[in-house]
C-alpha cells in the first residue's frame, strides 16, 4: 500500500521544491534611480516637467517616476478598448454578420451598409458578452467593460454598452483616417509619435516569432550566439492574444504564445538546454501577469499548457515569404511539447486560417515566471547576479513609446543584461544617449514585393 503512494507524494514534493525555487529566483522590480535616468535626463530636459528640470533629487524623482508608470499603466484600458473595437469588427464566433474591414471602416457613418453591418455585429456582440455561457475571451471581456462601469443586467444597460461599442469603433475611425493622413509625410519618427499616444494592445500573432527564430540563426553565423549560450532569458511584453488586430481570432481561448516559440526556436538550434533554463516575462498587465501565473501554477500540478497555433495566408505577403515562414510554422513547437487537435476554425475563415496546436510539457511551463515590471522605469535588482540575463526580446513594444522612454528603457535593458548579452527587437530604439547596449547586428526579411514591406529585427549587445 505505501508503494502506491510514493509517486504522487514524490511528485507533490517535487513540486514543492521547484516553487520554492523559482519563487526564490524570481527578480524584483525596482525603479530606476536618478543617477541611472540622468543621463537621459540630460539629454531630453524638454520632456521633464517644469518641476525637474532645474532639480532632479532623488524625492522629486521617485515621486516623478511613479507618477509616469501609472500613466503608461493606465494606458492598458484604451488598448482594451481597441481589443473590444476589433472583437466587434472580426469576430467570427458570435455572429454571421461582414466583418468590417478597413475599407468598410472608412464608411462607417456615411454607407447604410455598413451602419447596417455595424448595427447587427453591436446587436450580436452585446448578447454575446451577456450570455451566461460565454467563453472566457467574453467573459474578460465583459469583466473589463463592468470594471469600466458597464452593466449588463438591463435592456438599458444593455443598450447602453452597445452605444459604446458603436463610439468606439467610430473613434478607429476617425483615428485610422488622421492616421493615414499623417503617414502621407512622416518620417520614421513621426509614425513613432503616433504610437506613442496610442493605448497599449495585449494582441499578437506568429509573425514576429519567425523573424525572431531567423535573426537567431543569423546571429548563430555571425558568432553572436553560441551553442549552450542562453540559460536566462526575458520577454517583455509577452502578448496575451485573443481578438487581434489581422483577423480577431475569436474562436480560441486567450493564450501567450511568444514564450514557448521563443524557447521552441533557441533548445531547437541548440541554444538553450530545456532542463536548465529560466525565463521571466516583463509586463504591466494584470491579464498576462495573472494568465502565465496560472500556467505555470498548473504546470506545477503536472498540467500541460496548450497553444493554438494559426496563421492567415490572405495577408498579402509573398509566396516566397509564406513557404519559409510554414516551413517554420510546421514544425514550431516540437521541441517543447506534442502535437494535439486544435480548435475549429469557423467555416467562413476556413480557407485562409491555418491553425496547429501544441500541447506544452509541464516541465517547461513551469519554468516560465511573471514578473509585474515596466521596462520603461523598471530593471531587476543590480546586486543580486542571479537578476542578469544572456538574453532579454520586446518585439512591438518600444513603439508605444518616444525617444526619452525607449532612452530610459535602453538604459534599464542594459543594466539587465549579462556582459556580451543581447537585446532583440523589431523597434529601432532611440541611441541619442550613450550606453553599454549597442546595435550589433540587423536581420532583414522581405515580406513582400510590391508594395515593398521589409521586417526587422535588431540585436543590441552589452559591452563586454
Amino acid at each position: 500500500m505505501p508503494r502506491l503512494c510514493t509517486r504522487p507524494r514524490l511528485t507533490l514534493l517535487f513540486s514543492i521544491v521547484l516553487c520554492m525555487t523559482l519563487h526564490s529566483q524570481q527578480p524584483q522590480a525596482d525603479f530606476m534611480s536618478v543617477d541611472a535616468a540622468r543621463p537621459v535626463l540630460q539629454q531630453f530636459p524638454d520632456a521633464l516637467p517644469p518641476d525637474l528640470r532645474n532639480a532632479t533629487t532623488p524625492e522629486q524623482w521617485a515621486a516623478w517616476v511613479r507618477a509616469q508608470d501609472l500613466s503608461i499603466r493606465q494606458r492598458l484600458a484604451l488598448g482594451e478598448e481597441d481589443t473590444l473595437t476589433n472583437l466587434l469588427r472580426f469576430g467570427v464566433t458570435y455572429t454571421s454578420e461582414y466583418q468590417i474591414d478597413r475599407e468598410y471602416l472608412s464608411k462607417y457613418g456615411s454607407s447604410t451598409l455598413v451602419n447596417s453591418f455595424a448595427e447587427n455585429r453591436a446587436n450580436d456582440l452585446v448578447r454575446a458578452l451577456a450570455s451566461p455561457t460565454a467563453s472566457e475571451g467574453m467573459q474578460e471581456m465583459r469583466a473589463f467593460l463592468i470594471q469600466r462601469g458597464y452593466s449588463f443586467k438591463t435592456a438599458p444597460d444593455r443598450a447602453r454598452v452597445k452605444q459604446h461599442l458603436l463610439e468606439n469603433l467610430a473613434h478607429m475611425r476617425d483615428e485610422f483616417a488622421q492616421f493615414r493622413e499623417t503617414l502621407k509625410t512622416a518620417d520614421v519618427s513621426t509614425e513613432a509619435s503616433l504610437y506613442a499616444k496610442r493605448g497599449i494592445s495585449l494582441d499578437t500573432n506568429l509573425w514576429p516569432d519567425y523573424a525572431l527564430d531567423r535573426c537567431f540563426r543569423e546571429l548563430i553565423k555571425a558568432g553572436l550566439l553560441k551553442p549552450g549560450g542562453v540559460h536566462r532569458i526575458a520577454i517583455v511584453g509577452p502578448g496575451l492574444d485573443f481578438a487581434n488586430k489581422e483577423n480577431g481570432n475569436d474562436f480560441y481561448p486567450p493564450q501567450s504564445i511568444q514564450p514557448f516559440a521563443v524557447l521552441d526556436s533557441l533548445i531547437r538550434l541548440g541554444l538553450t538546454d530545456p532542463r536548465s533554463f529560466e525565463l521571466n516575462t516583463f509586463d504591466i498587465s494584470p491579464s498576462v501577469n495573472i494568465h502565465l501565473a496560472r500556467a505555470q501554477k498548473n504546470a506545477l500540478a503536472g498540467k500541460p499548457y496548450v497553444v493554438q497555433l494559426p496563421w492567415n495566408s490572405a495577408v498579402p505577403f509573398d509566396k516566397e515569404y509564406f513557404a519559409a515562414f510554414e516551413s517554420y510554422w510546421e514544425s514550431l513547437g516540437n521541441q517543447i511539447g506534442s502535437p494535439v487537435k486544435p480548435v475549429s476554425v469557423p467555416l467562413k475563415l476556413a480557407d485562409a486560417v491555418h491553425i496547429r496546436a501544441i500541447s506544452i510539457r509541464p516541465d517547461i511551463a513551469a519554468h516560465i515566471t511573471p514578473v509585474d515590471m515596466n521596462v520603461v522605469f523598471q530593471r531587476t535588482r543590480a546586486a543580486d547576479p542571479r537578476q542578469k540575463f544572456d538574453l532579454i526580446i520586446g518585439t512591438n513594444i518600444f513603439i508605444y513609446y518616444g525617444p526619452f522612454e525607449q532612452s530610459l528603457a535602453r538604459a534599464n535593458v542594459s543594466a539587465m543584461l549579462n556582459p556580451g548579452g543581447l537585446a532583440l527587437s523589431n523597434d529601432k530604439l532611440a541611441d541619442q544617449v550613450p550606453s553599454q547596449l549597442e546595435e550589433a547586428f540587423t536581420t532583414v526579411i522581405q515580406a513582400r514585393t510590391e508594395p515593398l514591406i521589409i521586417e526587422r529585427v535588431y540585436c543590441y549587445r552589452k559591452k563586454p
